[in-house]
């Protein structure tokens, strides 16, 4: 291969094609290019002590790499770019991290609140949006440079809310990305869902729909991008939006799913964005239980629930829908549970570690990787022999995220 093509070749690709020499600035030495490969097999893991984005191989199940200065990292959720190239980091201290995930550096970042608790881009890919705490609201920035494009503050209407003072902001949770460059979220201390359209970010158009439920904590869009669900931490039951409709109305769904018992103290909120889905039922954490509870998606009612080991956090759906895999609030986070669909019924119990935190299936679903944060390490499990294949040592490791996401909604 001549200088031509390799210089043709280094700028299509961030890195060198094998065979072919770095090109150094004039009167430096060559230095060594990393190996060539395609993003679709790596992931990023969350080293959240240190503010460490540890980026991983999934297929060899190892680490490439480390990425630092990412700030407070406690809360940290990650998307990723149509390309699977960058991943952008939204930390807890409100930081917006752009990371290049081959060339394994930060390309940009920004301090853009001073709470914040994640994010979502966009359909096409230009914008990244980011939900904050404080100041409430959601701030929407261009892709590729991180440049401020729109801000959208999250007003409580003091006449719906009353006590409430004029000009307040609520917190912002549940924020998710839908078809066109639209985002929905909700508000936590206004009982609302937005829906944001910015398909001109000079005059973002935003839908109110308001008494939604009291305090949405956290939410989900369906994998066909038609149905916005956010889960109420101040009643038993869900709010669902059907976004295709000409004109998107609340409907409510599981009210009172906990009706005649005693609500347990709740050791840490359920995700509900992992959305098991398997077949046409989904299967969601129940707030306050220790139970999985089963919907039908055609008609939104409960068909069943599955009594598990402790307060469910995460219930998330094999790619395939066979299995459901449920980690736990304390005391009961040294474990996690594997449901068979076809049954619903719990058929291994498993432990992983101490504060498992978060899962993340391969995007065939033969393996799973698993956080036991306060053991430091990660563990990669066969899920159909349930068993452990694989094992990294990381530093207080927390949320998994894989590039296979960049192609689906809501992730």
């Amino acid at each position: 291969m001549n200088r031509r093509a390799c210089l043709l070749g280094g700028l299509a690709l961030p890195l060198a094609w094998s065979g072919c020499a770095a090109v150094a600035p004039s009167g430096a030495a060559p230095s060594a290019a990393p190996a060539l490969m395609g993003s679709g097999d790596l992931g990023v893991v969350i080293e959240r002590a240190t503010g460490t984005l540890a980026i991983v191989n999934t297929s060899s199940r190892s680490l490439l790499g480390k990425v630092t200065g990412l700030g407070d990292l406690s809360h940290a959720s990650v998307v990723f770019s149509r390309d699977q190239r960058f991943a952008y980091v939204f930390g807890r201290d409100g930081g917006l991290t752009k990371v290049d995930v081959l060339e394994r550096r930060i390309v940009h970042r920004v301090m853009q609140a001073g709470n914040s608790i994640g994010g979502a881009i966009s359909a096409d890919g230009t914008l990244v949006a980011a939900q904050n705490y404080t100041p409430g609201g959601v701030k929407v920035f261009d892709a590729r440079t991180l440049a401020l494009v729109a801000d959208l503050p999250a007003v409580i209407d003091p006449v719906k809310q009353s006590g409430k003072p004029t000009g307040q902001l609520s917190r912002v949770v549940g924020l998710v990305d839908l078809p066109g460059r639209r985002f929905a979220y909700s508000l936590f201390d206004a009982d609302a869902i937005w829906i944001a359209d910015l398909s001109d970010v000079a005059q973002p158009k935003v839908t109110k729909l308001e008494g939604i439920g009291r305090q949405p904590y956290d939410a989900l869009v369906t994998p066909d991008g038609r149905h916005y669900i956010a889960g109420l931490f101040g009643e038993d039951g869900l709010a669902m939006v059907d976004l295709w409709a000409a004109e998107p109305r609340v409907r409510r769904i599981l009210g009172g799913y906990g009706r005649g018992q005693q609500p347990l103290p709740v050791f840490k909120m359920p995700h509900l964005r992992g959305w098991a889905v398997a077949g046409r039922h989904a299967y969601l954490p129940a707030i306050g239980r220790h139970e999985v509870l089963v919907v039908d998606t055609e008609s939104w009612q409960e068909v069943g629930r599955i009594p598990v080991a402790g307060q469910p956090v995460f219930v998330i759906a094999r790619p395939d829908g066979r299995q459901v895999w449920v980690n736990f609030a304390v005391p009961d986070y040294h474990r996690v549970q594997v449901i068979d669909t076809t049954s619903r019924s719990v058929v291994r119990t498993i432990e992983p570690g101490k504060a498992v935190l978060h899962m993340e299936f391969t995007p065939r679903g033969e393996a799973v990787w698993i956080s036991a944060r306060d053991a430091n390490r990660v563990t990669v499990y066969d899920t159909q022999r349930i068993e452990p294949v694989g094992e990294l040592a990381l530093d207080a490791p927390s949320g998994i995220f894989f590039t296979a996401r960049a192609a689906r909604v809501g992730f």
